[in-house]
């Protein structure tokens, strides 16, 4: 089984082209994914795209998802490197957009894993933990 998409809602409104735009420059510059523009069921809606067979779907609605806490969805590397590279460039981002929200975690070490992880959040509903899984 894997992931093949999520869906988030926002305020009818919300998603102006502006708006997009900021999302599609954050994802796309720092995770490197593709984003579209899509009609649902009558109503534009937008695509991020990580590959072809996944993405999140953004869609306007008159009951908008309310994340206040630390919903999130994992996002795993395969390298602790990788998670620090990504790290570093919400960080570069977060330079020039204050809306860039980082929380950084100490490493998860138990007897046979360490969980190396940072959650960040930028225009969307939801925390991604990107983490990285060192089994020994």
């Amino acid at each position: 089984m894997r992931f093949n998409h999520m869906e988030l809602t926002y305020a009818r409104g919300t998603l102006t082209d502006e708006f997009r735009a900021d999302i599609d420059a954050f994802y796309g510059s720092v995770f490197g994914w593709r984003a579209v523009d899509t009609e649902v069921v009558g109503q534009r809606c937008h695509l991020l795209q990580p590959d072809p067979d996944q993405f999140i779907l953004l869609a306007e609605s008159g009951r908008p998802i309310e994340s206040p806490g630390y919903d999130h969805l994992g996002l795993l590397q395969d390298t602790r490197a990788e998670v620090d590279d990504l790290l570093e460039a919400c960080k570069r981002y977060r330079d020039k957009d204050d809306r860039v929200q980082i929380k950084e975690y100490e490493d998860l070490v138990y007897p046979n894993l360490t969980v190396h992880a940072f959650y960040v959040k930028y225009l969307l509903p939801i925390y991604f933990d990107v983490q990285s899984m060192e089994r020994l």
